[in-house]
């Protein structure tokens, strides 16, 4: 047991995968059990249903109707499945746009999907979506800006690697920013994130895919995250979790 939870530190976790888990059902009785906020992130429209059952009553876990820009040209039919299952779906992700050289082959068609899901999100309004903008910073803030008026919901910018530049881009368009451990580990992304404005700033473990300690990051896992953010910014993990919880309350009421 870390020691945000022996010290009843509140952890939020924006951005985790927990049906990629093998005890996925026990992680989610433990997020409940030790009043961890969990967004639970879907890959797929087809997970949704299953995920959306076994989460229904619960109080601290979240789950996020997805589709990932990696799945999108395997399944590109299946934006007919996310639009049925998005009435039903307040939080939206993991959705996005990933640039890096392993998917640029489908890059037109990840965008096409991605200001689609836009559309279906504006239109019903309401949502709270986390994006993906790996390598793709400036394309996703270009559809957010066409598709996505700031007036129709919130966004939340998943492991945002972008320059600062971006960074102010997406500031304007009022994003928030989830951060995880890993962004951490580079000069860059240490001066990335202490740019991030504190009412804007988020935390995430992207677990099971962010490892910790050579083991898949778990959502208790983001206590390494709030320490290493409060080391940043002159905060104690105390202080920084209630920054995030503050902005919780915020970007959900």
């Amino acid at each position: 047991m870390i020691e945000a939870t022996r010290n009843n530190i509140p952890i939020v976790d924006l951005h985790c995968h927990l049906d990629l888990f093998p005890d996925h059902v026990e992680l989610v009785h433990e997020c409940e059990q030790k009043a961890i906020r969990v967004l639970s992130v879907t890959t797929t429209p087809r997970a949704w249903p299953w995920n959306r059952d076994l989460n229904a009553n619960s109080r601290y876990v979240r789950v996020g109707l997805g589709f990932h820009p990696e799945i999108v040209a395997e399944r590109p039919d299946e934006i007919k499945l996310f639009e049925r299952y998005s009435y039903e779906a307040r939080y939206i992700g993991e959705i996005g746009i990933d640039g890096r050289p392993a998917n640029r082959h489908s890059y037109e068609l990840q965008r096409k999907v991605f200001e689609r899901v836009l559309d279906i999100c504006a239109e019903q309004g309401g949502k709270i979506l986390t994006v993906h903008s790996a390598s793709a910073v400036t394309p996703v803030i270009d559809s957010l800006e066409k598709h996505f008026p700031t007036s129709r919901g919130h966004v939340i910018l998943h492991w945002f690697s972008g320059n600062l530049s971006e960074l102010q881009r997406a500031k304007k368009l009022g994003c928030y920013f989830s951060v995880n451990p890993a962004m951490l580990r580079s000069k860059r992304g240490r001066d990335i994130v202490a740019s991030i404005p504190q009412e804007r700033m988020l935390t995430e473990s992207d677990g099971p895919f962010l490892t910790v300690e050579g083991r898949p990051a778990r959502p208790s896992d983001v206590f390494i995250a709030l320490r290493e953010l409060g080391t940043l910014i002159g905060k104690s993990p105390e202080e920084v979790s209630s920054i995030v919880l503050r902005n919780l309350r915020k970007l959900v009421s």
